[in-house]
C-alpha cells in the first residue's frame, strides 16, 4: 500500500490554532465504519452514541515541558533540546538542534545554569543521550526551564497550555497531547458514569516522533518509534468484564487504541503490562480490542490516518475526510473530533 493512498487536500486555514472557546464544544463527526454514513453534532451530545456498559479506555498522560533553549557551554551558541525519553537516572534521548557539530562530551546550560546536560552517546537517527545535571528535583527544574513543546503546525501562542493537557492527564511523560481527549471535561466525564459508560485509564507517553512523517513510498517499510506504555490490573479488569458483559470498549485516542491493541490476546481479553511498543496500525490490520474509536482529524499521509483509515476502512475515512474540509471542520491537535463506531 503507498503512501499518496492516504493523501487528502487540506486548506491552511483548517488547521486549528487554538483550542475551542469550551472544551466540549468542538464539532464531533459521528461515522458508521460499516455503511459510511456520517452525523454532525457537538462533543457535548456524545453521550447520544454511548450505551450503558460501553468502556472508554483513556490516556492519562501529562505533557511535559520537555523544550529546553539553552546555550553551548563552551561558546554560547544556542541550542534547542527536545527531551523523548527516559532512559535512565538523569539521562534522556533527546532531538537536538543544531546537532551535527554536537559530539559526545559536549556540555550544554539552561536556565542561567540551573540545569546541565552533557552528551554521552549518539544513538538512531542522529539522537543523543544526554545526562543531566541540577540541584534539587528534575520535575521543578524542568517547570522552571522547560516550555510544552507545540506541533510545528500551531503557529501561534496559547494563553493557557493546561488546554493541551486533558482533564484527567496525571502522569507526566509526553513530549505531545493525546488529542482525542482534550475534548472532554470532568462535567461531561461525571455525566457519562451516571449513564452507565465505564472509563479504564492506561498510559501512553506520547514522543515527538508521533509528527514524523512517513517517507517511504511503500507504506511497510516505514519505521514506528517506540513509545512507553502501561496497563494495570484494574483497568485490565474493567476492559474485560466490559468485552465478556456484551459492551463495546472505545479507545480514546490512536494512542489507547496502540496499548490495547499490543497488550490485546486475539480473542480481544488485554492483559497488564509495561514496555516499548512499536505497532504500526494500517489496512489490513485486523483488531482484536477496540470496538470504537474516538479520534480528532489526522494528517495527510500519517501513521496516524493509516490507522483510522484500518479501523474503518480507507474509502470511509477520507470522504467523511472530504466532508469535514466542505462543512469547514477544524483540523489537528486543537481541532474538531470524530467518533468511529
Amino acid at each position: 500500500m503507498l503512501r499518496k493512498d492516504f493523501y487528502y487536500d487540506l486548506p491552511k486555514s483548517l488547521i486549528a490554532q487554538h483550542p475551542s472557546r469550551e472544551r466540549d464544544m468542538s464539532r464531533l463527526l459521528v461515522l458508521d465504519r460499516k455503511t459510511g454514513k456520517t452525523t454532525h453534532v457537538l462533543f457535548k451530545d456524545i453521550a447520544d452514541y454511548l450505551k450503558k456498559g460501553d468502556c472508554l479506555v483513556i490516556n492519562n498522560t501529562r505533557v511535559i515541558p520537555a523544550r529546553l533553549l539553552g546555550e553551548k557551554e563552551s561558546t554560547g551558541g544556542k541550542v534547542e533540546f527536545v527531551l523523548l525519553k527516559k532512559k535512565g537516572e538523569d539521562i534522556w534521548e533527546v532531538i537536538l538542534k543544531p546537532g551535527k557539530r554536537a559530539k559526545i562530551g559536549s556540555s550544554f546550560v539552561f536556565g542561567g545554569g540551573i540545569l546541565k546536560a552533557e552528551i554521552i552517546d549518539i544513538v538512531e537517527e542522529g539522537n543523543r543521550l544526554v545526562r543531566f545535571f541540577y540541584d534539587g528535583i528534575f520535575e521543578e527544574v524542568l517547570d522552571k526551564v522547560g516550555i510544552i513543546p507545540l506541533p510545528p503546525y500551531i503557529t501561534s501562542e496559547i494563553e493557557d497550555y493546561e488546554r493541551y493537557q486533558t482533564v484527567y492527564s496525571r502522569l507526566k511523560g509526553s513530549a505531545a497531547a493525546p488529542t482525542a481527549g482534550l475534548h472532554f471535561t470532568k462535567e461531561l466525564i461525571d455525566g457519562l458514569k451516571v449513564n452507565g459508560v465505564k472509563f479504564a485509564e492506561l498510559t501512553l507517553h506520547v514522543g515527538i516522533g508521533t509528527f514524523r512523517p512517513v517517507k517511504t513510498e511503500n507504506i511497510e517499510e516505514h519505521h514506528m518509534h517506540k513509545e512507553y506504555y502501561s496497563i494495570g490490573k484494574e483497568a485490565c479488569e474493567t476492559i474485560n468484564e466490559t468485552k465478556s458483559g456484551g459492551g463495546r470498549i472505545i479507545a480514546v485516542g490512536t494512542t489507547s487504541c496502540r496499548v490495547l491493541e499490543t497488550v490485546s490476546s486475539d480473542d480481544g481479553f488485554v492483559t497488564p503490562g509495561e514496555g516499548e511498543t512499536g505497532i504500526f496500525i494500517y489496512p489490513g490490520y485486523r483488531f482484536k480490542a477496540i470496538d470504537g474509536l474516538i479520534t480528532n482529524f489526522h494528517l495527510p499521509e500519517s501513521t496516524l490516518l493509516m490507522l483510522v483509515s484500518a479501523f474503518a476502512g480507507r474509502e470511509n475515512v477520507l470522504a467523511a475526510y472530504n466532508e469535514a474540509i466542505s462543512m469547514k471542520y477544524r483540523f489537528f491537535s486543537f481541532g474538531d473530533a470524530m467518533l468511529i463506531i
